[in-house]
């Protein structure tokens, strides 16, 4: 499912221009869960496409022009349909985590694979969401050996800071069915 050149078969293959190399013998032993919406609670898969691309138009939107500027991206990103796009090859450093710290490990864009969630703090995911990630959680556990015990929340690496995947998303539901 994933080819040599890390990207995944399935998915739309947008490459965002915001990444760098990994550090050398560097093992990828994270996966970081996120949510977004661009304003938050509206869901245009596009906005969220172009803020990756480093192509995005805020208009008279003021949420947006505070962010226009920003060198940010993510491996994947799942769909409120479950549609899965992936912006940066995962042998790849994206810009998804920022500051951050897993068990005393500083610079988790290092070591980790970032899968962002179309959605945001204010309600629940969809069903299909659920399905997609599941489905890329297993690729990426088997290709990387990462155990699930390794699998968090941008919450849990950069707390006080972040507060995503938020509330209502399921974290039974999800680890449940790997």
């Amino acid at each position: 499912m994933i080819s040599q050149d890390g990207i995944i078969d399935v998915a739309e293959f947008c490459p965002s221009p915001n990444f760098d190399e990994r550090p050398k013998k560097c093992n990828i032993d994270l996966l970081v869960i996120h949510a977004i919406s661009l304003p938050e609670g509206r869901y245009d898969t596009q906005l969220i496409k172009d803020l990756f691309l480093n192509k995005l138009e805020p208009g008279e939107d003021k949420f947006l022009r505070s962010i226009q500027d920003l060198k940010v991206s993510s491996h994947f990103l799942i769909t409120r349909k479950g549609a899965l796009i992936q912006f940066v090859p995962t042998d790849k450093r994206a810009w998804h985590a920022g500051i951050s710290n897993y068990k005393g490990r500083e610079n988790c864009n290092d070591f980790s694979v970032g899968i962002e969630l179309e959605g945001c703090d204010k309600e629940g995911f969809e069903e299909e969401q659920y399905f997609t990630l599941q489905e890329l959680t297993r690729c990426l556990l088997k290709e990387f050996s990462i155990p699930k015990e390794s699998i968090v929340g941008h919450v849990d690496i950069a707390p006080g800071r972040k507060t995503d995947p938020g509330p209502y998303f399921s974290w039974d539901k999800y680890i449940d069915k790997l």
